[in-house]
Order: structure tokens, then C-alpha cells, then sequence
């Protein structure tokens, strides 16, 4: 959210206010609402020290408590908004009777939120536009296509089938990462009871061998000397590094740009987050179509439902290439993101007037891409599973054994 300073006339006096919102134009639309007398200007201007500070404070705390919404109630919130719309009840009425019907705290406060916002005649999607992160990008583009196209209660239930689809792949992730996580935690308890228990008892040995000892025995006792000495401060420094990251990543735009292009370099992470954002990208530029939104409008939605910079940087290029009239397809194309197979799709699509029939078939393939490798994930990680286990083991066999045997050799000559 962005600050914008509203100077305006009211009683012949002339007053200025700070308003919040992600653009000027929202911020303009606010201010006629909200603010008695004539509006003069309105110009962005930096939030005042006591919001920087308590935003400080919220970023930092949030990385740690921040309240969220579960997706089930979410997607039940947003199916009984469509039930309702759909049965020719306003939507103003269909947000009060979800905000006292839900039972998810956090949900219901936000509810009571927009159904005071929609009183001050705010638009939905204006006042869900404040809680972007709770609700999600996917929300705020599909409550903006309802309110465009006039249908809210279909968008209402696209929406709902979307979220619900989001939700399926990520406990499908969380069920695959299971087995690998549980491993990895095991191997790490038992590896610090070692060096807490186990390797103290050798050290005792091993200081009383005067030759040098080897490498692996070194970077053993190393080890034990760290999680021994200094364990509490190694766990607050991971802490405050997680939390500093956090903080870097939801307020420096450099940093979010690098750490997105390195991301999807990643083995692994880069697919899932190519493909997913790609899915949900697509799937929503899909809808948009679909339901009569102009190529360059359609693009510019789709594009809030994306995380990621680079992709982001990436798609945008294509928006701009329409506008100056390029085909889709060859703006598409210069986008290196998609093979060719689907460029051709997208280009048949274009010429013979089916390309919402066309870019669903994208979508598909980047979902089942994206599913292919989410049902397949424990087979991608169990060598590198299997590596870190035999690095783990090989390092402690010979960090105690290594030792043993020169004595050995010491006492035989």
C-alpha cells in the first residue's frame, strides 16, 4: 500500500490527509468518498514516521505470528458469496451474512471490514485490495473480472473452483514432503545427540594424542565445540537471519528481484514455482478472455496474480508488445517462457478465433507439468536425500575412526 497526501477545501479552509491505497487512482476514489469539501490535489507522498515505525514493528513480529487465513473457510466464504450473488442477493448484504457466518477470526474481521468499506461506497474489489496478503492475488483478479463483466456470482465460483484447486496441490506437496522432512529431521536429532552425548567422550581421547589430527576428526570437533558452546546463539542468529530475509524480501525491490531470478535456477524449486506461476497465470488470463476482457485489460489482471518479479518483468513485456500491436503470439514468443509447441497452439488459437479454447489447453499443460512433478517429488529428492545421509554417516565414521586407527599404528610399531 502506498501513501498519497489529499489537500482539499472544507469550510473555506484548505486541509491535507493522508490516505492509503495501492495507486492514485484508488487513492482519488477514496478521498471523494471519505473526505467532505473539495478535492484539490492528490500527489503520493512517503507514510508518516509513526506508520513506518508500527509497520517496522508488524513486518518483523509478522514473520513470526502473523494471523492467516485457512484456505478451506476461504473457499467456503467465497462459495457461499456465490450461492448468494447468484440467488439475486446484493453483495453488499452477501458480505454481512458471511462475515457473521464464518467462524475463522481473522476472516470474519476482514468481512466487517469490506461491509464497512461497501457502505462508504467503496467497490469489492477496492476493499479487499487492503488485505492483498491475506486473501491473494488469485481473489482480488477474479472479484475484479465479477464486478467488470457484471457476473459476479460465475467469477465468485471460477474463484472458488481456483482456490480450491491451490489448495489440493499444496496438501498434495505437504503429503510428498512428508517422508523426506521426517527423514531429515531424524537424521538431525540423532546427529546432535551424538555431538552432544557422544563425540565429548572421544574429544577426551583425542586431546590426549599429540599428533595431528585428521581433517574429518577436525571439522567433527569443530562442530561439537559449536553446538555445545554457542548452540543458543547459533538458533538466535538462524532466527534473526529468517526474520531479516523476510523483512528484505517484502521491502527491498532489488533484493526480491534477485532472489526471485536465482529462485528459478534452483533444482527443483525452479520448476515448481515456473509451472505453478505459469498455471495460475494462464488460468486466469484464460477466465478473462473468456468472458469478453480486452487482450491488453486481460493481461494487465492476470499479471496481479503473480509473485514472482522476473516472471512478472517477463509477462509485462507482453502487454506492452500488444498495445503497439503485436500478435499475442509473438509476444508470447518473446517471452522465451513458452515451448514452441504451445506457441503454435496460441497462434491457431489467434488465427481461427478459439484462443480461450486454445489457452485452456496451456493451462492443462502447465498443470499437469506442475502435478507430474508434485506427484513425483520424493523420487527427485531421494538421491539427494540419500547423499546428505551418506555425507553425514561417512563424516562421523571417520572423524572417530580416523583417529583410532594412527593409535593403533602407534601401538604396533
Amino acid at each position: 500500500m502506498k501513501y498519497f497526501e489529499v489537500n482539499y477545501l472544507f469550510k473555506g479552509q484548505k486541509t491535507k490527509t493522508i490516505v492509503k491505497s495501492p495507486n492514485r487512482s484508488d487513492a482519488i476514489a477514496i478521498a471523494k468518498v471519505k473526505i467532505p469539501g473539495v478535492i484539490l490535489n492528490v500527489k503520493e507522498t512517503s507514510a508518516p514516521l509513526e506508520d513506518q515505525l508500527s509497520e517496522l514493528k508488524s513486518q518483523l513480529l509478522g514473520a513470526l505470528f502473523r494471523k492467516k487465513i485457512k484456505m478451506p473457510n476461504l473457499i467456503a466464504a467465497i462459495r457461499q458469496l456465490s450461492v448468494m450473488t447468484n440467488a439475486g442477493i446484493s453483495i453488499h448484504d452477501s458480505v454481512k451474512e458471511v462475515a457473521n457466518a464464518t467462524v475463522d477470526k481473522t476472516l470474519k474481521e476482514i468481512f466487517k471490514s469490506v461491509n464497512d468499506d461497501l457502505n462508504s461506497g467503496l467497490s469489492l474489489t477496492q476493499s479487499l485490495m487492503s488485505y492483498r496478503d491475506e486473501v491473494g492475488d488469485v481473489t482480488i483478479a477474479l472479484v475484479e473480472l465479477g464486478e467488470s463483466t457484471g457476473n459476479m456470482a460465475e467469477s465468485l465460483e471460477k474463484l472458488a473452483e481456483i482456490l480450491d484447486e491451490i489448495e489440493e496441490n499444496r496438501q498434495k506437496f505437504k503429503k510428498a514432503m512428508r517422508y523426506p522432512l521426517t527423514v531429515v529431521v531424524a537424521i538431525a536429532i540423532a546427529f546432535s545427540i551424538l555431538m552432544i552425548y557422544v563425540v565429548p567422550k572421544f574429544k577426551d581421547i583425542f586431546t590426549q594424542f599429540k599428533a595431528e589430527l585428521p581433517l574429518p576428526t577436525r571439522i567433527l570437533l569443530l562442530m561439537e565445540n559449536l553446538i555445545n558452546n554457542y548452540g543458543l546463539y547459533l538458533l538466535a542468529a538462524i532466527a534473526a537471519i529468517i526474520i531479516l530475509f523476510q523483512y528484505m524480501l517484502n521491502n527491498n525491490e532489488e533484493f526480491k528481484k534477485q532472489y526471485d531470478q536465482y529462485i528459478l535456477k534452483l533444482y527443483l524449486i525452479g520448476d515448481i514455482i515456473f509451472y505453478a506461476t505459469l498455471s495460475r497465470f494462464c488460468l486466469v488470463f484464460t477466465e478473462l478472455i473468456r468472458a469478453g476482457i480486452p487482450i491488453a485489460d486481460a493481461l494487465d489482471t492476470a499479471l496481479l496474480t503473480l509473485d514472482n518479479t522476473h516472471l512478472k518483468k517477463k509477462l509485462s513485456a507482453v502487454k506492452i508488445s500488444v498495445q503497439r500491436g503485436i500478435s499475442l503470439t509473438e509476444s508470447f514468443r518473446d517471452t522465451e517462457l513458452f515451448e514452441g509447441m504451445l506457441i503454435q497452439m496460441i497462434q491457431a488459437g489467434e488465427q481461427s478465433g478459439t484462443l480461450d479454447k486454445m489457452l485452456e489447453k496451456v493451462t492443462l499443460y502447465y498443470k499437469s507439468r506442475f502435478s507430474q512433478i508434485i506427484d513425483n517429488i520424493a523420487s527427485y529428492i531421494e538421491p539427494i536425500l540419500l547423499g546428505f545421509i551418506a555425507a553425514m554417516v561417512l563424516l562421523m565414521a571417520l572423524g572417530i575412526f580416523m583417529p583410532m586407527w594412527d593409535m593403533a599404528k602407534a601401538v604396533k610399531t
